[in-house]
């Protein structure tokens, strides 16, 4: 069983997932550790799929080419691969927007946790998001309890034996799994830790769900979330 297990997402960032991909490599290679990147590629439009061809033969990486079901969902088919794989599971979304290089920053300071959630710092958003990052981080702080500071941030590392019993609590279709992770890690106590790094933003593409469409989606993941919560039993 390898040390570290990668679950990274991807729709349509041919413009930048080769050089994220090989930043990873490169990053985690100087570690020491075995690891293994899964590049979940959620039926991307445009050359995304020809571009992780390239990696072919590499048996770090593991490219995951899938019919489109939406961000959650393929997070969350990563996850339940992961688990299997590696003694911890890290998240990270292949947009480039927390580097590669902060990762050490909760690698080495994994010991006694079961999990080490990033706090995005610097982090620019517009306003809708805005609300819905407030109104995320309430629900879980008056369902589940208050401990995660960023409750959807996509630069989490995770104890594979405890990610994988919060799993079943997660129905497959749920549009911001890591929300609910916050929430199941606090509601059982698992020992973590906050962990600021450094945010960037966008620099090539653009974000899938934008104003109206983002607040309906928001809806539904709030919705979700309580929904969880009141089907498991601490």
């Amino acid at each position: 069983m390898r040390d570290l297990a990668v679950v990274m997402p991807v729709y349509n960032e041919e413009a930048c997932i080769q050089d994220v991909v090989q930043d990873w490599l490169q990053e985690l290679s100087s570690l020491g550790i075995s690891f293994q990147i899964i590049v979940l590629n959620d039926g991307s439009k445009d050359n995304t799929a020809t571009v992780l061809s390239r990696f072919e033969g590499d048996d770090r990486v593991q490219v995951v080419n899938k019919k489109n079901s939406g961000h959650g969902p393929t997070i969350l088919m990563g996850y339940r691969r992961a688990v299997r794989e590696a003694q911890w599971v890290f998240q990270v979304d292949s947009d480039n927007e927390i580097a590669a290089r902060h990762f050490k920053k909760l690698w080495e300071a994994r010991h006694g946790c079961d999990a080490l959630i990033g706090v995005r710092d610097g982090r620019q958003q517009p306003f809708v998001r805005k609300v819905v990052s407030m109104l995320s981080r309430l629900v879980v702080m008056l369902f589940y309890g208050s401990g995660v500071q960023d409750v959807n941030c996509p630069f989490r590392l995770m104890r594979a034996s405890v990610l994988e019993s919060l799993l079943i609590s997660i129905p497959e279709d749920t549009f911001a799994p890591n929300v609910a992770l916050s929430g199941l890690f606090v509601l059982y106590k698992r020992p973590l830790r906050n962990v600021l790094v450094p945010h960037a933003g966008r620099a090539t593409g653009e974000g899938s769900i934008k104003k109206w469409k983002l607040l309906k989606a928001a809806f539904t993941s709030l919705l979700q979330t309580v929904r969880i919560r009141l089907h498991v039993h601490p």
